[in-house]
Formats: C-alpha cells, sequence, structure tokens
C-alpha cells in the first residue's frame, strides 16, 4: 500500500504577528465528554499527565484551500500541522504539554483493563476564536479506537432453511439474482474490494469453488496477507464470490489502520490507495472502527472525504451495520448488565451518509429455496442482532427525508440481507462446510449483487451504481417493479421494523432483478 505524502506547511516568522499563542478568551470553556467516551476512560486506570511523545487531533476545515491561518496559529502554540493539498481536513500534532496549554484541556495517559496503554483528553478541544472562520470542528484527543471483526462459527443447526444453510445457487434463488446469471451476468468486469483485519486459507476458497461448481478465484492481496484468522475475510470473500463468481476479488488488510493513534487518517490513506487502484469498484468493509458516539465529526473528516472521492468516481460502498443490535457502543462491557444510554450508538464508519450500510434479518424459505418471509434479526437478550439506530454525528440526507421519523440525523440501516447464523450462508472455514452470519455477511452479499447490477448496466448502456443511497430511496418511493422485501417484522435495541423504512432493517432486502432494471430506468430518466 502507498504511504501518503502529506504537503508541510511552513511560514516565515515575519507572518506570525497578529497570530499569537491563544489568550485564556480565545477559547471557550471546555466541556467533559460524557457517554460511551466517558465510560471508557472511567473504566480504565488514569496514569497521570501524559507522556506520549506526540499527541494528535483533526481539524475539519472550512474549505479545500491551504489552511494558512491553521498553519500561523499552530506555530505560534509549537503545534505542526499536515495537509493535503486539497483535503478539507488538516491533523494538528505537538507534545502533549502544548497540544494542552494550546486548547486549555488536560492530556492524560490511561491502561485499559486489558494493559493496552493510550492518550486522551477527558474534555472536548474547542475551536479558538482566531480559527473559527476556517475551521468548522475539532475531533478528540484520543489515540485509541475500539475496533472489531467477527468470527463466524458453528451455530445450532436451522429450521427455517433447507440443508441446514443457503448454497450460492439458493441465494441467488431466494434475493432473485437468477433471472440475471441466467441471461450471463455475474460480475465480469467488475471488482470486489473486501476490507478485513484477518486473512485468509486459499484451501478453503479451492473447496468452495469446488463444492459448488464455482469459477476458482483467488483474490489480489493488497498490504500483505493478515497473519491473524479470524475467518471474518474468508467468508466475506466466499459469500461475495457466490453471487458473483467472475467478478475480481481484492482483499485489503485493515490491520495497519489500528494502533498507534491517528486511526481515521490511516483509514482514509488506505482508502485512497484501493481507490487509485482499483477505480469504480464495489467495497465491502465487515469491520468496525468505534462507534459513532466516542467520536466527532471532525474525526471522520478523512473518511468521509476518501469514500465521497470514490463514490463520485463510481465506486459503491457497503458496511455492515453491527452485530449489536444497535447498542455499538456497548462493546467490552458485561452482557448481563441492562443496557444504558450510553451504549446505544452506530458502527462510526456505517453512519457516513455516503456509505450504504447494511442491517441484517432471519429468512424463511420453501424447500426450493424461494423466499417465504424475513424478520428483523435479533438473539435475545439483545445480545446480538441488527445495528440501527441515529447518528450522532450527520444531519438527514435529502433522499431519507421520507423515513418515518421525526430525527433530522440520518438513520441507519439502508437496506438489509440475511444475517442470523440460523439461516445465513453456506462457506467453507478450516476445510470444513458451517454455516456463516452476522451483518459482516449481509454487507459482501449485497456487494456481490452490486457487481452482478454493474455488469447488467453498463452491458444495458448505463453506469456504474456510485454512490447507491440516492437511488435506493428514489426506488423505494416509488418504481415500476418491486425491488424489496419489505421487513415488517422484528426489532433491536432502539427500532421495531415496520413498513416501510424502519432503523431494524432499512427498505429491506433485494429483490435483485427488478432491482437492476429499476435501476436502468432511473439512469434512461424512465423512472
Amino acid at each position: 500500500m502507498t504511504r501518503t505524502v502529506f504537503a508541510l506547511l511552513t511560514v516565515s516568522v515575519l507572518t506570525l504577528a497578529g497570530c499569537a499563542m491563544r489568550s485564556h478568551t480565545d477559547l471557550p470553556s471546555a466541556q467533559p465528554i460524557s457517554g460511551p467516551y466517558a465510560v471508557l476512560l472511567q473504566s480504565s486506570a488514569d496514569l497521570g499527565d501524559s507522556r506520549a511523545h506526540a499527541v494528535q487531533l483533526t481539524a475539519e476545515l472550512r474549505g479545500r484551500q491551504a489552511p494558512d491561518r491553521l498553519q500561523r496559529w499552530a506555530t505560534a502554540n509549537g503545534l505542526s500541522v499536515r495537509w493535503e493539498p486539497g483535503a478539507g481536513w488538516a491533523v494538528l500534532q505537538g507534545s502533549p504539554v502544548s497540544v494542552s496549554t494550546a486548547f486549555g484541556v488536560p492530556v492524560r495517559d490511561y491502561r485499559k483493563p486489558s494493559g493496552e496503554q493510550f492518550y486522551a483528553s477527558p474534555e472536548q478541544p474547542t475551536v479558538p476564536a482566531a480559527l473559527r472562520d476556517s475551521v468548522s470542528g475539532l475531533g478528540r484527543i484520543l489515540s485509541y479506537t475500539p475496533y472489531h471483526s467477527s468470527s463466524p462459527s458453528i451455530p445450532p443447526l436451522p429450521i427455517d432453511v433447507p440443508d441446514h444453510g443457503l448454497p450460492p445457487d439458493a441465494l441467488r434463488t431466494i434475493y432473485n439474482v437468477r433471472p440475471l446469471a441466467d441471461a450471463g451476468y455475474t460480475g465480469k468486469g467488475t471488482t470486489i474490494v473486501v476490507f478485513a483485519f484477518d486473512g485468509f486459507d486459499q484451501a478453503d476458497l479451492d473447496m468452495f469453488a469446488a463444492t459448488y461448481r464455482l469459477p476458482r478465484f483467488t483474490p489480489e492481496v493488497v498490504g500483505g496477507m493478515p497473519e491473524q484468522r479470524n475467518n471474518e475475510a474468508s467468508m466475506d470473500l466466499q459469500v461475495a464470490h457466490a453471487l458473483a463468481p467472475d467478478a475480481r476479488t481484492v482483499l485489503v488488510n485493515a490491520r495497519p489502520t489500528v494502533g498507534g493513534g491517528g486511526t481515521y487518517v490511516k483509514i482514509a490513506d488506505m482508502m485512497r490507495d484501493v481507490d487509485r487502484r482499483f477505480p469504480g469498484a464495489v467495497w465491502s468493509l465487515s469491520i468496525g472502527w468505534g462507534c459513532d458516539r466516542m467520536i466527532t465529526a471532525a474525526d471522520l473528516a478523512p473518511v468521509r472525504e476518501a469514500v465521497a472521492d470514490a463514490v463520485s468516481r463510481g465506486t459503491t460502498v457497503f458496511n455492515a451495520s453491527g452485530d449489536l443490535a444497535g447498542l455499538e457502543c456497548k462493546r467490552g462491557h458485561d452482557w448481563s448488565a441492562p443496557p444504558g444510554p450510553s451504549d446505544v450508538g452506530l458502527d462510526a464508519v456505517a453512519s457516513l451518509p455516503e456509505v450504504t450500510t447494511v442491517g441484517g434479518t432471519t429468512l424463511s424459505t420453501d424447500q426450493n429455496y424461494r423466499w417465504l418471509a424475513e424478520l428483523g434479526w435479533m438473539d435475545g437478550p439483545l445480545t446480538h442482532g441488527s445495528g440501527g439506530g441515529i447518528s450522532a454525528l450527520f444531519e438527514r440526507p435529502p433522499w431519507q427525508s421520507a423515513a418515518p421519523d421525526t430525527a433530522l440525523r440520518r438513520l441507519t440501516p439502508d437496506i438489509s440481507a440475511v444475517a442470523d447464523t440460523n439461516t445465513g450462508a453456506v462457506i467453507v472455514l478450516n476445510q470444513q462446510l458451517v454455516v456463516g452470519g452476522g451483518t459482516s455477511q449481509a454487507a459482501p452479499l449485497w456487494a456481490g449483487i452490486a457487481a452482478v447490477i454493474n455488469e447488467f448496466l453498463i452491458d444495458n448502456g448505463g453506469r456504474a451504481l456510485g454512490e447507491f443511497n440516492p437511488t435506493l430511496y428514489r426506488i423505494a418511493a416509488g418504481a415500476t417493479r418491486p425491488a424489496f422485501h419489505d421487513i415488517v417484522l422484528g426489532t433491536n435495541a432502539v427500532a421495531v421494523a415496520g413498513p416501510g423504512y424502519d432503523m431494524v432493517t432499512g427498505l429491506g432486502t433485494p429483490n435483485a432483478d427488478n432491482l437492476a432494471r429499476d435501476i436502468l430506468d432511473v439512469q434512461r430518466g424512465m423512472a
């Protein structure tokens, strides 16, 4: 993976007139951070003033021009600025003492019960008065990002689908991909990129392809094969291959983004590199980089910009909504304890409006794998289930304005697919047939369908999906053909499924053939 080179902005000392060290009146009073962030610090040992070599935080800019004013202020306060030409964000960095003095907040070291040490400020820094015309917000001073990926396991035998799981042909039948496949649309000419923290065993992929008479495939690996084998990457690759067997597959090692701080800048660097290598691809992310209530919109500014740039060039991004039933901020807590207000939250990256967030369902079919019913996935007592809820960071996008909720924020998920391990897709792990599950299965399932739809669209004079959400919501509001199974039963910790959009299953699960043709109508201006 290539490393992004940042431009270091240098300014003559003579230009610093009028931008001296900020006075005590330059900053509003900092406020203690509450919610899951406070819970993290309370559960960690306070080691005193930070001794970190350097501390950093992200500044979200009001434009994409060179942040000269920010640079002058930073230099006067003993800080440095990293900025990439054209970016709408910058990174401020300095010693703990310099950062603490510049923003008027404490910077301390903490140690988690697991032994991991990190720096953090219990107070949120505010934008200095001298910078309010050029800086719209600041991120957290925090070097720890909770992250996770799922590990598929062998569940009890399901009773709602035949043969105890869903082979590739069943998935094509259930979600009506078969008419497209029968017409020759199998993902040819498309690329599916899976981001993961772990690697895969080629022998498992070979057995999966041989068992179900699919083309053999060896994914290209970017960033080196991860050493860890949690089986998440293997499941994602197999599920996507089941729906789009002729698509090119790529595994991106996301492990280097975590640890040592600067996680969201590292994620953005990784995404920009992938966009350069594989323009117009379909991305599947089934990993979590913390909950949205742990951070600010400024923290996510680098990632949002990278995603927005990629989708503007034809990339489509699917992200699992999370498997904690709307309690993404509860990770690491005692599940026997009743959930509290600080536990409610969304997966941070999945909350981005430019990302199509995928929730989960429990599925029922007949003996021929024909769709009978689905309901929102939840395993009691709220230990696992389809993630969803109201974003703490982003306003309600215009394409979601018709969703039946009074909140003025982004709602998730957008769509869904089967996620219950009792009715999940059959995959191969450790040379054994097992059943996968989780919304981390649902996201690559949609990625495979999107790859097939992209091939269909381009072959019929259309264009790649790109940013998918505006089209999805437009079709749901009224299209020639029914493109979704509307899921009206089920619940999670924050909502109850019902007719139309809901925060358990979004718009529903796909009827892929109808959806592809509806999208083509939209692109031709016929709908």
